[in-house]
């Protein structure tokens, strides 16, 4: 996997990632990162580990899969989705924990030197109806590739502290 870029794809928070909290996130705003270049050498040391069907393992046996071709395992590009939106999209301060994701679709393969970046619409921020510390935020999220085609989306749940609780 190629070093994750430390860059914004256009426009960025107000606020840095170290001083975010659920207050700044405010729905309809989009923001995009990346990119990562995802290398034959990782699909296969990924899929080897966590997911080993051929059409992931084994360049050869994929070449006449549906495919045709090596592709990443979903759950890889999942996690490079995670790793682009804890690095540049999760509160570095307030975020607490995620409970969960929602309507994941892995909505094309990806193959070896495809480079990753992410798009986020935050659709929705709350405050907790219990806990007026803290917010829920639901943002959906795009993998695309180089190409800027959708290969994975998802909508994701975060909750973060409130900066204030007034």
């Amino acid at each position: 996997m190629s070093t994750p870029s430390t860059s914004a794809l256009g426009p960025d928070f107000n606020t840095p990632i170290e001083e975010r909290y659920f207050e700044d996130y405010t729905p309809g705003s989009t923001y995009a990162y990346g990119s990562i270049t995802v290398i034959e050498e990782d699909i296969l040391r990924f899929a080897a580990e966590f997911d080993p069907q051929t059409i992931h393992t084994d360049p050869q046996a994929a070449a006449t899969g549906p495919f045709k071709g090596l592709i990443a395992s979903g759950w890889h590009t999942a996690s490079v989705m995670m790793r682009l939106y804890a690095d540049h999209y999760v509160s570095k301060v307030a975020s607490l924990a995620s409970p969960g994701i929602d309507e994941l679709r892995w909505v094309r393969p990806v193959r070896p030197g495809d480079s990753l970046s992410i798009r986020t619409d935050i659709r929705t921020a709350r405050p907790s109806r219990t806990k007026p510390d803290r917010g829920i935020v639901h943002t959906d999220v795009e993998v695309r590739n180089q190409h800027d085609e959708a290969v994975l989306t998802l909508t994701a749940m975060n909750l973060l502290l409130r900066r204030t609780t007034g």
